[in-house]
């Protein structure tokens, strides 16, 4: 059997693309899950998967990320964005642009504050993770580990919860989206969406783990093929960019200290030789707007899924016998 750590990105529903990979790694029972560290909505998948795994196993956590995702189709059919919407403005092909409801929230979030109009602080998704999950039984789940990263809004930092700090609020402030709701207090501090400063974070599954093998699952692209010229694309292109740049700049700490290592340099004596492998569906999240990562119609969300299926599937059969060999991303290429 061969251990991996996961490292999975935030960005909406295009989380439902991570769904589908993960599920087909739980399917394969020649790896273990050791370690989860994720931003956002990233953080729900990792914390939905640890507590599966703690209550049922593989198939728990299998069948907990169903009926999460499927909640959360649920929960849109009584917002005002409606999945019958989605498909008249944008067919059922799943490739989204901007829609006229994505417009009027943009617009209104830029006028308004969610201190002014979301003045109870709701958030759908708080319910539907207090419904699914007994976050004080996880706090003692000695299994898979969990790292749920949020940004401190006043001194810029990510802070990384886990062990005895997870808990509802700590995933509710690692996808919060200061447009739409109140930064999340937490003992005194406050916290917005975590990949401002980390999405997702690699240290902590470098510092607090003992697996070699990091899987990163992203979803934010960081190449695009054309030069953004409408408005509409300068915003969507800046938002790629901003929640790219930390996972950017520690990569390229990672790659510089295996190199020095490589060359038989430790320089603090706790280093070690990490692969790191990387599924990123560039090409289909490059065509996606931002604004599809607020579309949670089921059909929209199974597509995903059946995308982060077939992505892991290929990456298995190319890299399983990689796996606690070497590194399958060449972060060279993909991040310096």
């Amino acid at each position: 059997m061969k251990t991996l750590d996961l490292a999975l990105q935030g960005g909406g529903s295009h989380g439902a693309f991570t769904w589908g990979v993960i599920e087909r790694l739980l399917e394969d029972e020649r790896l273990q899950i050791d370690g989860l560290c994720g931003t956002s909505a990233g953080a729900m998948n990792a914390t939905v998967v640890a507590y599966g795994l703690m209550q049922g196993g593989r198939k728990g956590a299998i069948d907990l990320l169903y009926k999460f995702w499927k909640k959360i189709a649920d929960e849109q059919k009584f917002s005002f964005i409606q999945p019958s919407l989605y498909e008249k403005w944008f067919g059922d092909s799943g490739k989204l642009d901007y829609s006229p409801a994505y417009q009027i929230l943009d617009f209104f979030t830029m006028v308004f504050s969610p201190y002014q109009f979301n003045l109870l602080d709701y958030n759908p998704l708080e319910s539907i993770l207090e419904n699914l999950i007994d976050f004080e039984a996880l706090k003692s789940y000695k299994g898979c580990k969990l790292f749920v990263c949020a940004t401190n809004v006043c001194t810029g930092r990510a802070k990384i919860f886990s062990g005895e700090e997870i808990s509802l609020k700590a995933v509710m402030a690692s996808a919060c989206l200061p447009f739409l709701f109140k930064a999340v207090e937490i003992d005194g501090n406050y916290y917005w969406d975590g990949g401002y400063m980390g999405n997702p974070p690699i240290f902590p599954l470098i510092n607090d783990t003992e697996t070699s093998d990091i899987l990163l699952i992203q979803i934010n692209p960081i190449r695009i093929k054309d030069v953004p010229r409408t408005a509409d694309e300068i915003r969507d292109r800046i938002n790629t960019l901003s929640f790219n740049t930390s996972l950017m700049h520690e990569m390229r700490r990672v790659n510089l200290i295996q190199r020095l290592l490589q060359l038989g340099l430790n320089l603090d004596g706790k280093s070690r030789k990490i692969n790191i492998h990387h599924i990123n569906p560039e090409e289909l999240m490059s065509e996606m707007s931002v604004s599809s990562k607020l579309n949670a119609d089921w059909k929209f969300l199974l597509r995903l899924r059946a995308y982060g299926r077939e992505a892991a599937e290929k990456w298995l059969s190319e890299n399983y016998e990689k796996i606690g060999v070497e590194s399958t991303c060449n972060l060279k290429e993909v991040f310096l």
